[in-house]
């Protein structure tokens, strides 16, 4: 079996080559990245004219496409002038829809722009791309929609660009995505341990965790408008997705004495990891054991908790269904038995981005 690596300074009897051919070249350099168009998108938002490859029907069967850059299968493409690509007429009763794609072919040592028609149907679908090294590989700019009987022809994009390289920081993550550009990601890597390592992405809205890495971290909930705190509280918590957190919370009586509402207050409530996002309300659901049916319960109960619309807080408030007849509905839960449990979990939305 032969062995062969490439580039070395040069040929040696251990398979090791100085030179490579173009059909070398792109198995190397299709590795390097994904076919893209050489451009971050970086504002908030763009013409349709202020983008690479930007383009215009022009005398009815035509398409100009404005001067870009861009890598596909392993090699580089420059266009530095508007250049026109030629829609084949359709003459008959069905609509077709092609591609415009960047083309590296192999046979012709080059990268260039062409047009693939498709086949009229009913239901017309656009040709996939080739990707075939050493054949032709194909990176589509725009779908072409060919109406029946020779109509205005019409183009949609279909361009993938480039983006920032993903980066990451030992510490102060947030203070260094300031100085990143718009579509970065960044990857806290918190190399002495003080905090958990995560994933933000600094976009359009600004900054913002996607999700945590590892273990979850923990937090202590409080017991909220009650008499006192249950003996044990324990919480767990972590970013799933941008704005979105995932938590569990167990609040447990240790004593047989029932922690009650204090005041006037109606109803027991906790405190969440992460202030809710109150653009909305949000529910999350629980459940309370009860094993000796103190203070009048039943043994299992279930429990509904609301984050409040309007509050921007860590507060949550929890309801449980009347004891007495459904027909009443949930009342506030007012009562955390002693010997009792109460956990809760789910995922709710934060507030990353000050909507409250």
């Amino acid at each position: 079996m032969a062995e062969t690596s490439y580039p070395f300074s040069a040929a040696n009897s251990s398979g090791g080559t100085a030179m490579v051919s173009q059909t070398q070249w792109q198995k190397m350099g299709h590795l390097w990245g994904g076919d893209r168009v050489d451009y971050n998108l970086t504002a908030t938002s763009y013409s349709s004219t202020a983008l690479p490859f930007a383009s215009r029907v022009v005398n009815t069967r035509d398409v100009e496409i404005q001067p870009g850059r861009a890598w596909v299968g392993g090699f580089f493409y420059e266009l530095d002038a508007a250049k026109t690509v030629s829609i084949d007429a359709n003459l008959t009763d069905k609509a077709r829809v092609d591609t415009i794609v960047i083309r590296a072919d192999m046979s012709k040592g080059s990268v260039n722009l062409a047009a693939v028609k498709g086949q009229p149907s009913a239901s017309p679908i656009a040709p996939l791309p080739q990707r075939a090294l050493g054949q032709q590989w194909e990176m589509v700019l725009y779908e072409i929609s060919v109406p029946a009987n020779n109509g205005a022809i019409s183009a949609q994009s279909r361009m993938s660009f480039s983006m920032p390289p993903h980066v990451a920081s030992p510490w102060n993550t947030r203070d260094t995505a300031y100085y990143l550009e718009r579509g970065s990601f960044i990857y806290d890597m918190d190399v002495n341990g003080g905090d958990t390592q995560y994933e933000a992405f600094i976009g359009r809205d600004g900054y913002v965790i996607n999700r945590h890495f590892g273990k979850s971290r923990k937090y202590t909930p409080s017991m909220l408008n009650s008499s006192g705190q249950p003996g044990s509280r324990s919480g767990r918590w972590r970013y799933i997705a941008p704005n979105m957190v995932w938590f569990s919370v167990t609040l447990a009586t240790t004593t047989t004495s029932a922690i009650s509402t204090s005041g006037s207050n109606w109803q027991l409530g906790f405190t969440l990891p992460v202030a809710a996002n109150g653009s909305n309300a949000q529910i999350i659901k629980g459940l309370l054991k009860n094993p000796d049916q103190r203070s009048s319960l039943p043994n299992f109960i279930d429990i509904t908790c609301e984050l409040p619309k309007g509050n921007s807080s860590s507060n949550a408030y929890l309801y449980y269904p009347n004891t007495s007849t459904l027909k009443q509905g949930l009342d506030g839960l007012r009562t955390l038995p002693g010997k009792s449990t109460l956990t809760l979990s789910g995922t709710y939305e934060i507030d990353a981005f000050g909507e409250n």
